[in-house]
């Protein structure tokens, strides 16, 4: 029997977290509010069945991610022949299911590493303490903001939401984000989640003020009981120490309680990729691409 895709809906997020939770591994791809957000970029469906929710990618060509749900459950050679045919691709696939299709099903698939997918993981402690040598220059950077600017932090609710639509729109034309398709696309992921803040159930987030206006904000949501997903994080260009200024004083307000800080993937951007590494990531959720052999 095929599977049934349809679009990706705001009134099953929390049908789909349930299934999440059940996950061993939970990389940032699959919260719900990433599904939702880049759902028009990538042309992503998704399918119910067999347990899992069932992901595809339409945009710019037809791929698979993950299924999500109870892995350790599944009848995989069974799922693999029933709904799927030789050479169907499936990207970012989170390690511990690789491990468990590498147990049950390892004659029907060949693997490599997805580099530019992985998550980055950092100790919460490290990114609101700022200690030693190793965070010197983010420690600097915060204490210029800190002296230089007349700031007020406040938590992200509906209220600061056409506030930071109007910050982003003066970002985009700091960016040139019409030059960019990358950064326009996560441009229109922003909008999209931001225009529906009152209907997702697990967003959180924070904002710095200057002179009434927003010049940094961050958007988040805990996908884990220790975990803390860093989804959007923007700041305006004029104020030194912003960046250092918005991620440290988020952490501090909301994350202390958490283990971890997944600051998701570079994409295979050197310079984003630079500027992940200089905050000294703890490790990182490694991800796959995944090509099914046949039987």
């Amino acid at each position: 029997m095929s599977l049934v895709f349809e679009p990706i809906t705001l009134d099953r997020q929390k049908e789909y977290s349930k299934y999440l939770s059940m996950c061993s591994q939970k990389t940032s791809d699959y919260s719900f509010v990433n599904l939702w957000g880049w759902a028009e970029e990538y042309g992503l469906t998704w399918a119910w069945s067999d347990g899992l929710v069932w992901i595809k990618q339409t945009v710019p060509q037809e791929v698979y991610w993950a299924p999500v749900g109870s892995w350790q459950g599944v009848d995989w050679r069974r799922c693999f022949d029933e709904h799927f045919t030789a050479k169907t691709l499936f990207n970012r696939v989170p390690e511990s299911l690789l491990e468990l299709w590498n147990e049950r099903v390892s004659r029907l698939i060949t693997f490599e590493e997805s580099r530019g997918d992985w998550d980055y993981l950092y100790s919460a402690t490290d990114l609101i303490e700022l200690k030693g040598k190793r965070f010197h220059k983010k420690k600097n950077l915060l204490n210029q903001f800190k002296k230089n600017y007349a700031f007020e932090y406040v938590p992200f609710g509906t209220d600061m939401v056409q506030k930071a639509m109007e910050m982003q729109e003066d970002w985009c034309v700091w960016r040139d984000c019409e030059s960019s398709e990358v950064l326009a696309a996560e441009n229109r992921a922003i909008s999209r989640t931001l225009s529906k803040w009152e209907h997702m159930q697990i967003l959180t987030g924070g904002a710095l003020i200057v002179d009434q206006a927003m010049v940094a904000y961050t958007i988040a949501e805990s996908v884990t009981k220790d975990t803390l997903v860093i989804h959007f994080e923007k700041g305006n260009p004029d104020y030194k120490g912003v960046y250092q200024a918005i991620n440290q004083m988020f952490l501090e307000h909301s994350g202390s309680k958490m283990k971890w800080v997944n600051r998701e993937q570079d994409l295979d951007n050197q310079g984003l990729r630079k500027a992940k590494l200089s905050y000294n990531p703890v490790g990182f959720l490694k991800k796959y691409r995944v090509i099914l052999n046949g039987a």
